[in-house]
């Protein structure tokens, strides 16, 4: 064992290296984290998002981005990291191996006329009656005399120079890390050399493990409470209206912990008065219903006032500690809504099947809570089906405005498909904006995506789908802006936080209300989207037997897809029982109010046969209409249908000839019967 003194200097560097071993790596993955990340900046620069601040860069703002704790303690340890290595630096050379040569200032072999040259040399300068300086002294005794000696003597020398040591071969040594009042164990530091042992060795990693298994048994992993999960997957119901999501929104128990001050009874009494109208209350018991809204948890009245301050943009009128506890709320409905869209298309049928009415009531609330429009302007109108609510999330629009554009015209696509003249032309006349108000409209008008979906659904390596199939769907999202941009921020100059968008695609069925299948899109992350899509291509391709380069090239043909603007979404689920199906593809933005898209898909589900053997009929297909009546609706409606639908020409060949075998098939549908029972019965036979 080494002695006391070694052991002493190797406490430095114990702490040293235990806390350069995880900082070093966290900090250097921290760095290429922040140079890596691009900070999408990328919004549409309007008058009403640059009042709001967000993207006003003060020096206040950056500096409370950077002094954040993390960063504080990551300076701190970098601080102590220093010092420790400045320390050991220090005592390395006052811990510096015995070297006789280098003392006396002559290289290695010299003779001993040097030796003894080097030696007066010094004694001049360092000797105690030459020079009274203590430290002198000391260096002079502890140093040239001892390398003197060592050099003088045949045997130290010829030692020193074989093994580096006056003394010859020195053995192996031993130390233990640790400071040197610890290691007396002869008083009472034994037993602070047991507690540091129990502390660190024991204490220190069950504190560790009951503070992270505390947090994990309360939060997901989307840092949502379970509680909270747990009372959305009760409250959610398959008939759930759009209306009613706000009431299961608002029941989270984040919002539990927002404070509840006497001093704000007045106010919020003020503020339910004033949005009133916009709570699901009826008005035909409203004494009743008012009696039971105020008779919920104060925290969860709180929290829902405050929803509806923001969604009727009545926020200014709020006190500042109302405001602080506005945007605390703000802050939580991003994860709240994910994890609500996620209960309501969870698997809870047999069959795996979600709900499709609540997951679009989530959405919905999702785009007004981030464009802040009341649920109310979503109703439908004689002109639009979805409201007035699309053009309030414009910049400078209100209720008149929106009155005098509706005249002129009835929908916001129509006001989007019209040309830049036109509509500028009906800013400045009809709605009386000034020029840069019209500019401020154009800015957010080129940001708005436009959305197309390409769809297919069929079974691997097969010709068609039979009951209990695994049916694959690849859906390709196409995104396109009139600015020519990807990937970008929606205009939310009334959301205090930054807000990306994210888009959910739903195969479902509007009559069953199931969703059968559903993933979530970003086109913020195009390494993520290239990685996702490059791995669902290839197991696609494997499952398919293709070779190595037919891989490859439908990778590379994915990944231009994505750097263009696409988005890959592709799940597998289980065929139903026979029969035709009429899906609708969504594609839902949680940001944008009428920017989402719908599309028919039709499936043709067929019987499993006794043999296993497959029908060589299409799987999906626009299907045989069973009477003109839906013929005549499916002409009308205006959806994009399926790239398996069949041409024209094929389908009124079907029609016309189920018109005209109409009849015959009532004359002869005895013979019918019959012959097909004796076909049937053949073929059992053989």
């Amino acid at each position: 064992m080494a002695d006391s003194e070694e052991n002493n200097a190797l406490f430095p560097i114990f702490i040293l290296s235990m806390i350069a071993l995880p900082l070093v790596p966290y900090t250097i993955l921290k760095l290429f984290r922040a140079a890596s990340k691009k900070e999408n900046n990328i919004h549409c620069a309007c008058s009403d998002c640059g009042q709001s601040g967000k993207y006003r860069k003060s020096v206040f703002k950056r500096v409370a981005n950077v002094s954040t704790c993390g960063n504080f303690t990551l300076v701190l340890l970098w601080v102590i990291t220093g010092f420790l290595v400045h320390y050991v630096k220090n005592m390395s050379r006052e811990n510096q191996v015995f070297e006789p040569f280098s003392i006396l200032g002559i290289e290695a072999g010299a003779s001993d006329n040097e030796i003894k040259k080097a030696y007066r040399r010094l004694s001049i300068q360092y000797h105690p009656d030459k020079n009274p300086d203590p430290a002198a002294h000391k260096y002079f005794v502890e140093s040239i005399s001892k390398a003197y000696q060592a050099l003088t003597d045949p045997i130290s020398r010829e030692n020193f120079e074989k093994y580096g040591h006056p003394d010859g071969r020195q053995g192996f040594q031993m130390g233990i890390a640790l400071p040197q009042f610890l290691l007396n164990i002869d008083g009472a530091s034994s037993g602070i050399l047991l507690m540091w042992i129990v502390g660190i060795c024991i204490l220190l990693p069950l504190v560790m493990a009951a503070i992270y298994l505390s947090r994990a048994s309360k939060y997901t992993g989307n840092n949502v409470k379970n509680d909270t999960l747990a009372a959305y997957y009760h409250l959610m119901k398959p008939s759930l209206a759009p209306s009613k999501v706000m009431e299961v929104f608002t029941k989270a128990a984040e919002f539990l912990e927002i404070p509840v001050r006497r001093s704000d009874d007045e106010p919020l009494h003020k503020l339910f008065t004033t949005v009133r109208s916009e709570l699901n209350i009826d008005l035909k018991n409203i004494k009743k219903e008012q009696a039971k809204f105020w008779k919920q948890h104060p925290a969860l009245v709180k929290a829902e006032l405050l929803i509806q301050a923001h969604l009727t943009r009545e926020t200014a009128s709020l006190s500042p500690d109302l405001e602080r506890d506005c945007k605390r709320v703000l802050e939580f409905a991003p994860r709240l809504l994910e994890e609500l869209m996620k209960m309501a298309i969870i698997p809870r049928s047999s069959k795996g099947h979600g709900w499709l009415r609540p997951a679009v009531g989530v959405v919905e609330l999702s785009q007004c809570i981030v464009q802040a429009v009341p649920l109310s302007a979503r109703k439908s109108t004689a002109g639009s089906t979805e409201g007035i609510a699309a053009f309030l999330q414009l910049p400078h629009f209100n209720d008149d405005i929106v009155k005098k554009i509706t005249r002129k015209v009835r929908t916001f696509q129509d006001f989007q498909d019209m040309s830049i003249q036109e509509r500028d032309e009906l800013l400045s006349q009809v709605a009386e904006l000034s020029p840069p108000q019209v500019v401020d409209v154009e800015k957010v008008m080129e940001l708005i995506p436009s959305l197309t979906v390409e769809v297919t659904c069929g079974t691997e390596g097969e010709e068609g789908v039979q009951e209990g199939d695994v049916v694959t769907v690849q859906a390709w999202i196409n995104l396109s802006r009139p600015n020519g941009l990807i990937g970008a921020i929606p205009h939310t100059p009334r959301y205090p936080f930054h807000k990306e968008e994210n888009f959910w695609f739903l195969l479902a069925d509007p009559t069953s209300n199931n969703v059968w299948f559903s993933q979530k899109v970003s086109f913020v992350d195009e390494v993520g989207a290239i990685s996702a899509a490059s791995a669902a291509i290839e197991e696609r391709m494997e499952v398919l037997g293709a070779s190595p380069k037919e891989m490859s090239d439908a990778v590379k043909e994915g990944v231009e897809r994505v750097k263009s603007g696409s988005r890959l979404a592709m799940g597998k689920f289980l065929a139903a029982a026979e029969g035709h199906y009429n899906l609708t593809c969504y594609v839902l933005c949680d940001s944008w109010i009428g920017v989402d898209k719908k599309s028919n898909l039709k499936i043709r589900v067929l019987k499993r046969t006794r043999a296993g053997t497959r029908g060589g009929q299409a799987v999906v297909d626009e299907g045989v209409e069973e009477d003109e009546e839906e013929i005549e609706e499916e002409e009308e409606e205006e959806d994009v249908e399926s790239e398996y639908s069949e041409d024209d020409e094929e389908e009124e060949e079907k029609v016309s000839a189920k018109k005209k075998g109409v009849a015959n098939g009532k004359k002869n549908g005895r013979k019918g019967r019959q012959s097909s029972s004796d076909e049937s019965s053949g073929s059992d036979e053989d």
